[in-house]
């Protein structure tokens, strides 16, 4: 295989590769195109030849899903990295899939412009994984997901067409919204190459409000919570924040309410002011931060997440990353839930969730039994309340017994239809989505 893509391409990028025993979704072969000409030809070369290619950016989510140790090719576009156009006076940015996230949003900062994304790993993650994905975060709340701010793609299919979707303008109706198919599809119907991103002007003023709450006084926060959702607050983010990982960030163990505010400084007051004035008295201990000690914390709490990049531990306790979706409110129940399991099992759990938005993201650490136990548990509960559980980064050897991606949904036959016309032999990221496709 190394020897036939080294003759069938000279000039493209090609390494030996290995199975990877640990997380899965390795590559016998790994190659690094730097060019769209290069994706092409190695598409259309493992279509003819009936072979299997893993797609990924710099690999930090290689333990999302998948239950392939190895396949023929893997293909990083860690290599097919910058920015192709960029119009500061129409707020778009096109940019090539490989390039990495923050060194994105590091060169639209010299414009006063952003990314209204806050994926986990910004670090790690490249633009391509992010939106292939649909990863976001805390911010969600007030600037939306992946699926808000595309405006155009260009995706290679597994037969080497190349096609496009939307455009390269904001106001772009014309026929059928085909960027949704490909967000978040995890690279199992296209592989894509470049994206083209709405942009948002820097916020003037940052600010955190940052509240805690005593476990007693859980029923508090809930009515804190509907109170401040009928005010005139319009804030960025509104994340409740597990004891443990309250603990890691900031040194102090109890249940908190981060707060995001972004505008211009005379709102962003005011918006402090409505907060402070509605704190019950009983968690007076209230903590603003502006700027840089804001930035800091939301990045802080974007890393928490274990990811592809790390080594195996030789320890028997391994960590495992959770996506829980439920009803806004419901997010407290949640958490409360996931803190309740670390003192029924032998676990170390944290976590949070966005009221804004009702996703969770918790982190397990423990033996591979009491992660297992843990995981059913959380899904029983999340069924209760008409939620989801998704297994966002797993080890290999337990995602033959755990289906990362829960049961199969009922529109299901859509999803395999979709991916038995776009790509019938196969060839992408098989077994990476819901239900083995």
């Amino acid at each position: 295989m190394l020897s036939d893509l080294k003759s069938a391409f000279p000039d493209l990028a090609v390494e030996p590769g290995s199975p990877d025993s640990w997380l899965g979704n390795g590559g016998h072969v790994h190659v690094y195109p730097t060019s769209e000409k290069e994706v092409v030809g190695l598409l259309k070369f493992a279509y003819d030849h009936g072979k299997s290619v893993s797609v990924q950016g710099n690999g930090s989510k290689r333990g999302f899903g998948g239950l392939k140790e190895s396949y023929d090719v893997l293909l990083s576009l860690s290599k097919y990295t910058g920015v192709i156009e960029h119009s500061p006076g129409d707020m778009v940015v096109t940019v090539k899939a490989g390039t990495a996230f923050h060194e994105l949003q590091a060169y639209l900062a010299k414009h006063q412009q952003q990314v209204s994304l806050d994926p986990a790993m910004p670090h790690l993650s490249t633009v391509g994984g992010v939106i292939a994905s649909n990863d976001s975060g805390p911010k969600r709340m007030g600037y939306g997901s992946a699926r808000d701010i595309v405006l155009g793609l260009k995706v290679v299919y597994p037969d080497g067409t190349v096609i496009r979707t939307g455009g390269k303008v904001v106001k772009n109706v014309a026929g059928y919204d085909m960027n949704k198919l490909f967000i978040g599809s995890m690279g199992t119907i296209g592989v894509i190459t470049e994206i083209t991103l709405k942009l948002m002007p820097l916020p003037k003023c940052e600010s955190l409000v940052f509240i805690p709450f005593q476990d007693n006084r859980l029923d508090e926060l809930r009515s804190f919570v509907v109170t401040q959702f009928d005010s005139t607050l319009e804030p960025t983010a509104f994340e409740f924040i597990s004891p443990s990982l309250a603990e890691q960030l900031t040194g102090r163990k109890q249940w908190v309410l981060a707060i995001g505010l972004e505008d211009v400084e005379s709102s962003v007051i005011y918006q402090e002011n409505i907060v402070k004035q509605a704190v019950p008295k009983e968690a007076a201990d209230v903590h603003i931060f502006r700027s840089e000690e804001a930035r800091a914390f939301w990045n802080g709490l974007m890393n928490i997440s274990p990811n592809g990049m790390g080594e195996p531990s030789e320890q028997a306790e391994i960590k495992v990353g959770l996506k829980i979706g439920v009803k806004n409110i419901d997010v407290l129940q949640m958490l409360a839930e996931c803190v309740a399991l670390q003192q029924r099992h032998n676990l170390v759990v944290y976590g949070h969730g966005g009221f804004g938005h009702g996703l969770c993201h918790v982190v397990l650490q423990g033996t591979s039994e009491d992660v297992e136990a843990a995981i059913q548990a959380l899904r029983g509960t999340a069924k209760k309340l008409n939620g989801y559980v998704i297994v966002k980064h797993i080890p290999f050897f337990l995602r033959q017994s755990i289906n990362v991606w829960g049961d199969k949904p009922d529109y299901f036959f859509l999803f395999e239809g979709i991916k038995a016309s776009i790509d019938p032999r196969r060839v992408l990221n098989e077994t990476r989505f819901i239900g083995g496709i």
